[in-house]
């Protein structure tokens, strides 16, 4: 199975990503389709050439073609030809060496007839050459192709180098989707990333996002009657796709991290997201690759809905001393940051915010186990929440995970104009497989409850839901996905929803 934070192994790992972890520290960018470009080291031809038969051998001392070649270099002081500017003692040459060698002394030598027509050791080591050239043209010409390859390959990166220090990638989502009580509708989400580093060690995070506003069959069900937990829920999302609602180009994500130490990660920013930070999984985070639920992609007490939803402002700090087990993340992220003289008590410290706090142990890339708590004030309700987070690779492709949670709910809530007093659960197990009958495919089963509580509802809704994802290309991925709800917003009269979703995933 995959490493320790890459959503899914294999080529299905995409960011710094993603959308896999950043290269700077514990704190992973989601979502993001990893920077194609041309690659002339990947290209083992310019590093281990391979020969026809024919040109097999090497190009021995005792051959005449050797000491000619190695007394026109010396003559007319040509040892630059070779890397370390010596003509490699008495060893053999390979063919590509020696061809090498013989093209730089061409050219030099080829310089010097124009002004030396009548010297006659010139134009003997002319003819020289020349019998060299004729016996060694497959050679010459070859490298001749190299060199032109190469040329090309040099220009065509330098063409299309988007920037220096910045890369630009995209993520197309289109997802035709259909279920209960619902039209067929197609969901459309594009993301457009600039990733900027200035030093290596640090990395600007640019994304903008749009959409057609597609919704699903599950979200219409939760919002029915109320809109506790729909896609825009005051109290959580748990179970419409995650890629639904999004309408006009805005701006979704805008921070910067930093190393200031090796162990130290630090990242502020004015559009920065719970989910990027806390709460990470490799069986289920990843909304492009696995689990397309909004519930099984966070836990929904520790990432709270209302903060992740729009995103906000903030900083979050990743810790792991050298050699450790352990990493401390944290974070602070005010929704409402950018209203300076709001009636809803906007600005950094004012209502909707999140402060959260996870220690992980990882002993093995094969286990993870992270305590969480998250303190937050939202539409003014306080809320407290305790949450685990753990996963377990059994082998090479089976490995399994679960969330729990349990909080505390309190206060005169603002958007539905009554007092709360709840104590939530929720709750989440789910098995993640790789290399399912086809070789590089990725599927997963999971089924939880979102929000197990007394008062809030007459039953508890309870998700399941199943995918298998195929990657047709390093650009395109399919992936049928089936997805069941009962009771929705913990109401017994909305019966069991089911829906069924075929996403597509197109990157660049």
């Amino acid at each position: 199975m995959p490493d320790a934070h890459c959503p899914m192994p294999d080529a299905h790992c995409p960011l710094p990503d993603a959308h896999c972890p950043m290269p700077i520290a514990q704190f992973p960018i989601v979502n993001q389709v990893a920077n194609k470009s041309v690659n002339v080291d990947a290209d083992s031809e310019f590093l281990t050439p391979q020969t026809s038969v024919s040109q097999l051998s090497d190009v021995q001392p005792t051959d005449w073609a050797y000491q000619a070649l190695r007394s026109l270099m010396e003559r007319y002081n040509v040892i630059s030809g070779f890397p370390d500017n010596t003509f490699k003692g008495n060893r053999p040459l390979s063919r590509y060496e020696f061809a090498a060698g013989l093209a730089a002394t061409l050219d030099k030598v080829e310089g010097l007839i124009a002004t030396a027509i009548g010297d006659q050791y010139i134009q003997e080591d002319i003819i020289t050459l020349r019998r060299l050239q004729k016996e060694y043209r497959s050679a010459l010409d070859d490298l001749q192709k190299r060199v032109n390859t190469t040329t090309t390959s040099a220009n065509y990166l330098e063409a299309h180098q988007f920037s220096t220090t910045t890369k630009l990638n995209g993520q197309l989502i289109f997802a035709p989707t259909s279920g209960s009580n619902a039209s067929t509708t197609i969901i459309a989400r594009s993301r457009l990333n600039l990733n900027t580093s200035f030093n290596e060690k640090d990395l600007l995070v640019t994304q903008l996002e749009s959409g057609n506003n597609g919704g699903d069959a599950i979200n219409l069900a939760q919002k029915e009657n109320s809109n506790n937990v729909a896609n825009s829920g005051f109290i959580g999302n748990y179970g419409g796709l995650d890629y639904t609602n999004v309408e006009e180009l805005h701006l979704r994500r805008l921070y910067y991290s930093f190393r200031p130490s090796p162990d130290l990660a630090l990242t502020v920013g004015a559009k920065m997201l719970p989910r990027d930070f806390i709460d990470r999984n490799r069986y289920a985070n990843n909304e492009a690759v696995d689990f397309s639920s909004t519930f099984f992609i966070n836990n929904p007490l520790i990432v709270q809905n209302e903060i992740d939803r729009e995103g906000g402002a903030g900083a979050a700090i990743a810790w792991q001393p050298k050699n450790s087990k352990f990493t401390v993340r944290s974070l602070y992220i005010a929704a409402n940051a950018n209203e300076f003289n709001s009636t809803t008590d906007g600005g950094l410290f004012g209502d909707r915010h999140q402060a959260s706090v996870e220690v992980e142990y990882s002993p093995s890339s094969r286990f993870a186990f992270r305590l969480q708590y998250t303190n937050a004030e939202i539409n003014n309700t306080d809320i407290n929440a305790f949450g685990v987070n753990a996963e377990y690779t059994l082998n090479r492709n089976t490995g399994i995970f679960t969330r729990l949670g349990v909080g505390n709910y309190q206060g005169f809530n603002t958007a539905i104009n009554q007092n709360i007093d709840l104590h939530p659960l929720s709750w989440a197990i789910g098995v993640g497989l790789r290399n399912l009958v086809l070789p590089g495919t990725v599927a997963g089963v999971a089924i939880g409850q979102p929000f197990v509580a007394e008062d809030f509802g007459n039953a508890t809704q309870t998700n399941f839901e199943a995918f298998y994802n195929l990657q047709l290309s390093d650009n395109i991925s399919i992936t049928p996905i089936l997805s069941l709800v009962s009771n929705p917003n913990n109401d017994s009269s909305n019966g069991t929803i089911w829906q069924s979703t075929l996403r597509t995933v197109f990157s660049f």
